[in-house]
């Protein structure tokens, strides 16, 4: 599993970057057939939203994954930027289970 990852108006970190690597490189545990067969990208996207929020700054979390017949995205916004990361890996790992069992449980049924 690849993970890509872009930043828009903050600076990359080598603890953020660390950070989002370990929180969604996680997730390959879930995906390991289809990673193995094809190989999954995940792009992730972090940063402010804006400059002129008036309660502080407002950070976003995006991340988006192409699966075999479906593209999964996960957005989310929050005032903490480890917290918006954490909101989507868990999106995420809801939407691959998901996936999971409508195409790849439904196809071993009609073995």
């Amino acid at each position: 599993m690849k993970i890509i990852i872009k930043t828009t108006q903050i600076e990359l970190t080598p603890a953020l970057k660390e950070y989002t690597e370990k929180k969604i490189g996680s997730l390959g545990k879930f995906i390991k057939k289809i990673d193995a067969k094809e190989g999954v990208e995940i792009f992730v996207e972090i940063g402010k939203t804006t400059k002129h929020h008036k309660s502080g700054e407002i950070f976003y979390a995006e991340a988006t994954m192409e699966l075999p017949k479906k593209v999964l995205r996960v957005e989310n916004s929050s005032v903490d930027l480890r917290a918006a990361i954490d909101t989507i890996k868990d999106v995420l790992k809801q939407s691959i289970q998901k996936y999971k069992e409508t195409f790849i449980e439904k196809a071993r049924m009609v073995k």
